[in-house]
């Protein structure tokens, strides 16, 4: 059974001499899911069980046996919320009522024990696991635990067993906010153990090494009244209400910013943690109840079901990756250049590696600029507790500096990040190949040059492969592993060992220009400055798209790339497909004009005076619904053309790609499942990219 009930005779209260009896028993109660390569969920499966196992909890503290009641879980998980299969497989609303009704359930009985409820929470504890702490009367959290959250309106759904009422009320609407909507629509962001100790989460942390002692010593304490913990005090009648309102405010603004209104859930969640103020305790649950049955069966929690399990599986095992035992071993790397992007490159190859890097550029200033960077980097790594003193003065000591590029004759996995120009690559390869082991793999991190072009200079173009990453390298978790037909087996596995320890998702992608995820972004945006080009108001086309609930509007996103790259990319898939894309003498105007912001880059988008100055626009307009078609209809042509080119294997790649790469939302799914459900697919391309 997954859940195990252990009796504990309970260890004395804290500064207690060592021997001295405790407050009685503990009922405890494990989370285990059995198999140490999954973690545990809650599902239809497990938790009729952890019912089952409340149930003799309570029954125990009835007849006088136990003084309290505490929930754990094993190897570093707590529990890693609700089974998402079950989720995706609900067939109807009365289905999704049915399981709201059954967390609420199970997870409320924690609160109705009879006696005090501890959850030691002792590592991940995502959605439904971090609902089942927060039932519990007390918490404990390891120093070390990480993904400690509420992802739920990230995939499409809201906190929807008791976290919308529990949260607000334990530690605030602003930490509710923070925590279900603001760092779940941030890529899913989860907080720390000391965090949650900070925001009023948890009330102790405590060191993973004897987490559990130490916890039950907390435990006595607090049965024993000599341990008080603080509690939430609500403000005076209006400054609360005025504190509840301006936090759900600033989570609409978060929402309005992140997904335009495109996606029901975050605004769903930020309904009930509103209401939540006025509620009653149960009031609130049926609330929540409803608010699952609807959401759980919308055309978005599906997609970004879909996506989520894409992004996870691909992680784990990238499509056409060769077998692992092929690739070389990596003790060493070099990077050719140390400009910004080969200076993140270098920082997180250092980091993650933990093995000797060089850094080589034209001249020593360049050089000692991309090495402050790294070791900049590594301190900063060090202020957020990412790393430890000890490693962080091995880090520094690990990377190294050169103008001359023989400093890389001994590495095993050398990137080259210079300038995107055809004849400077070309030269760079050229002085490199012969200075490095023949069996030292050589990786460019090009974002639209042909590969193949650029090992036509190489002697052994063979172990030459594309390892495109995505700016800010630290945050995009995408590596787009590019092969050419020389490229051989073990520099292709090489790549994706070296992506892994990288803590990337790597995608594998035929050389082609602009590979996925710049040829499909490239091709929607062209269509965006075209419409400005022929007198679209700029505002207007800058919000023709938030249907599709893009973390940036078009032109926030190209100043935050940078116009120059997006200038360069433009000019690449121009000149290889010149029937459909081309290059606007705006974007040129923008470049030359130092590429200053056309709109503002935070809060609700305007126009800059720059706008006015760079841009030369027609007397054509098209209007926002009208754009937005004509976007849908570029962006299935273009995914269609990659799939039949056979760039990637099929639609889920592509999906996988602009999720990690570019920030497209779940609920989308990527953009083929939203291309299929709104009927862009076959109307564009005469079929679906999925099966109906």
């Amino acid at each position: 059974m997954p859940v195990h009930v252990r009796l504990l005779d309970l260890p004395g209260a804290p500064g207690e001499p060592t021997g001295r009896p405790g407050s009685g028993r503990l009922a405890l109660l494990t989370l285990d899911p059995g198999d140490p390569r999954k973690p545990f969920v809650l599902g239809p499966g497990t938790l009729p069980q952890l019912r089952e196992a409340l149930e003799e909890a309570q029954r125990l503290a009835a007849a006088g046996e136990v003084a309290a009641v505490g929930i754990t879980g094993v190897q570093g998980v707590f529990c890693a919320g609700a089974d998402l299969k079950s989720m995706a497989t609900t067939p109807d609303r009365e289905s999704g009522l049915a399981t709201g009704r059954l967390g609420h359930d199970v997870l409320g009985r924690l609160g109705t024990l009879g006696v005090p409820s501890f959850a030691y929470v002792n590592g991940l504890a995502l959605g439904g696991g971090l609902e089942t702490a927060l039932h519990a009367t007390y918490r404990t959290v390891a120093t070390t635990a990480r993904g400690l959250g509420l992802p739920e309106t990230h995939l499409g759904l809201v906190p929807g067993w008791g976290g919308t009422w529990l949260l607000p009320h334990l530690a605030g609407p602003d930490v509710a906010v923070r925590i279900a909507v603001e760092n779940a629509l941030a890529n899913n962001r989860t907080i720390t153990g000391p965090q949650a100790v900070e925001l009023g989460v948890a009330d102790l942390a405590a060191e993973p090494a004897d987490f559990l002692l130490q916890s039950l010593r907390w435990t006595s304490g607090v049965l024993a009244g000599e341990v008080q913990v603080p509690r939430r005090v609500p403000l005076p009648g209006a400054e609360e209400a005025a504190a509840w309102e301006a936090a759900v405010a600033r989570g609409r603004a978060v929402a309005d910013a992140r997904v335009r209104g495109a996606a029901p859930a975050p605004y769903r969640a930020l309904d009930l943690i509103a209401a939540a103020r006025t509620n009653t305790r149960e009031e609130h649950f049926a609330a929540e109840d409803a608010a699952v049955a609807d959401l759980v069966v919308s055309p978005q929690l599906r997609a970004g079901l879909y996506a989520f399990d894409l992004v996870q599986r691909c992680g784990k095992k990238p499509t056409g990756a060769p077998p692992k035992d092929l690739a070389r071993e990596v003790t060493s790397v070099g990077v050719v250049g140390a400009g910004l992007m080969a200076s993140q490159l270098a920082l997180l190859l250092l980091h993650r590696l933990q093995v000797p890097v060089v850094l080589t550029d034209v001249d020593e200033a360049r050089v000692a600029k991309g090495l402050e960077f790294v070791r900049s980097g590594v301190d900063d790594l060090l202020a957020g507790g990412r790393v430890t003193s000890d490693v962080a003065n091995r880090l520094k000591a690990s990377v190294t500096g050169s103008v001359d590029k023989s400093a890389l004759a001994g590495a095993d996995f050398v990137i080259e990040a210079v300038f995107e120009e055809m004849a400077v690559k070309h030269a760079v390869l050229r002085e490199l190949e012969p200075l490095l082991r023949e069996d030292a793999v050589i990786a460019t991190n090009t974002s639209s040059l042909s590969v193949t072009q650029m090992a036509s200079v190489l002697e052994h173009p063979e172990r030459f492969v594309g390892f495109h990453f995505f700016n800010p390298v630290a945050v995009l978790p995408l590596v787009e592993v590019v092969r050419t037909e020389r490229t051989d087996d073990a520099t292709l596995a090489t790549a994706f060992a070296v992506g892994a320890r990288l803590k990337k998702t790597c995608v594998l992608v035929r050389d082609a220009p602009a590979f996925v995820v710049n040829r499909i972004s490239t091709r929607m945006f062209d269509e965006v400055v075209r419409a400005v080009d022929a007198g679209t108001p700029l505002l207007e086309a800058e919000h023709a798209l938030d249907e599709l609930g893009l973390p940036m509007t078009p032109f926030r996103l190209a100043s935050f790339v940078g116009p120059a790259v997006m200038l360069h990319v433009h000019e690449t898939l121009a000149a290889a497909f010149p029937e459909r894309y081309r290059v606007s003498d705006n974007l040129r105007r923008w470049v030359e004009a130092g590429s200053p912001p056309l709109v503002t880059p935070k809060g609700p988008v305007e126009a800059t005076g720059a706008a006015e100055r760079v841009l030369v626009q027609g007397e054509h307009p098209v209007s926002g619904p009208e754009l937005l078609r004509r976007v849908q209809d570029a962006l299935a042509d273009e995914v269609r053309r990659v799939l039949d080119e056979g760039v990637v294997a099929g639609p889920e790649d592509v999906d996988v790609c602009l999720v990690l790469g570019t920030g497209h939302p779940l609920h989308t799914g990527g953009i083929t499942p939203y291309l299929d459900r709104v009927g862009v697919s076959e109307r564009v391309t005469g079929r679906r990219f999925h099966g109906r």
